[in-house]
């Protein structure tokens, strides 16, 4: 059985490579038919290369801190966060990310207050926090009180608002039941059911259950329709579809990342949040060689590291 902590690297590639296959629909979105129809149709992309985004640069981030520390430890992470940031911010940085990181750069300890005052106080309740945890899940897989710990201080080092933070619980968690080892009777209900017990309350939480209780003949587009796609940004209306994705492919990466591609709105995040769950139990197995080969690669530390 792999390591968590091979379970964490394999979900920041398939992580990755969702974000990447997902953010080469975006310019088919002023025509959703005829993208949904090449979706349907399998077709894969044609860039030579397929960039990645902030999700990517965030989740290495927190990747980045895990092996640094053995845990999250917010002012570090908010430095990684920062320096990340600033040698790239071109990535797709949402506005909340543009306005903190920088200040987070000549000061990491001010990631509480920084992070508390966005959107007039409130805090993000964005997907940010969910988009880049997954590894996290995987990395603490079999200590569920730790998952759900650790990815509330993750989010809370840019998330503030209890929704941005239950999103990033319910990856988290999602991510390490699927690192786990496999249950022969699993079916996506009671996977998002599992999921959904260890949400804090909250919107996200009222939607993985809803998410459990949609048919099983339901279409990928239908459940976006039902369960929100990503288009409004926020947690709450990213992860249930995702994870529903993801809970009705666990063993394939590939049809899994074609579903969720299928609901289209923010589909660079709903397919990197799909793929880093699912890549916690299968890695890159079953994925094409054209998708590797253009997938835009990821920074040699990542693979440097032996795996158990």
């Amino acid at each position: 059985m792999r390591s968590s902590h091979a379970a964490a690297t394999d979900s920041l590639h398939g992580l990755a490579l969702g974000d990447a296959f997902g953010e080469r629909w975006f310019p088919l979105m002023r025509g959703p038919a005829e993208a949904r129809a090449q979706i349907r149709a399998r077709t894969t992309p044609a860039e030579p290369v397929w960039h990645w985004t902030d999700d990517t640069a965030m989740a290495l981030g927190v990747l980045r801190a895990l092996r640094a520390d053995g845990e999250i430890r917010p002012e570090r992470l908010a430095r990684v966060f920062a320096d990340t940031y600033r040698a790239d911010p071109a990535r797709g940085y949402g506005y909340g990310m543009h306005q903190l990181l920088p200040r987070l750069a000549g000061d990491p300890a001010a990631w509480q207050a920084g992070a508390a005052e966005l959107f007039g106080g409130q805090g993000s309740l964005g997907n940010g926090a969910a988009m880049r945890v997954a590894p996290l899940g995987a990395w603490f897989a079999g200590e569920p009180e730790r998952v759900v710990a650790q990815a509330e201080l993750s989010a809370r080092v840019t998330h503030h608002h209890p929704e941005g933070v239950a999103g990033a619980v319910a990856v988290a968690v999602a991510a390490a039941c699927a690192a786990g080892p496999p249950d022969p009777g699993e079916r996506a209900p009671a996977f998002l059911r599992q999921v959904a017990r260890r949400t804090p309350p909250s919107a996200v939480r009222d939607r993985l259950y809803r998410a459990a209780e949609l048919s099983g003949d339901v279409p990928p587009w239908r459940a976006a329709d039902l369960l929100g796609n990503g288009q409004r940004i926020r947690a709450d209306d990213t992860v249930p579809f995702a994870l529903w994705s993801a809970a009705r492919h666990l063993d394939s990466l590939v049809d899994a990342l074609w579903t969720t591609a299928e609901g289209l709105g923010d589909v660079d995040t709903t397919c990197a949040i799909t793929g880093g769950v699912v890549a916690a139990r299968t890695g890159l197995a079953g994925v094409p060689a054209e998708w590797l080969a253009r997938r835009e690669p990821l920074p040699a530390w990542v693979d440097a590291v032996s795996r158990d």
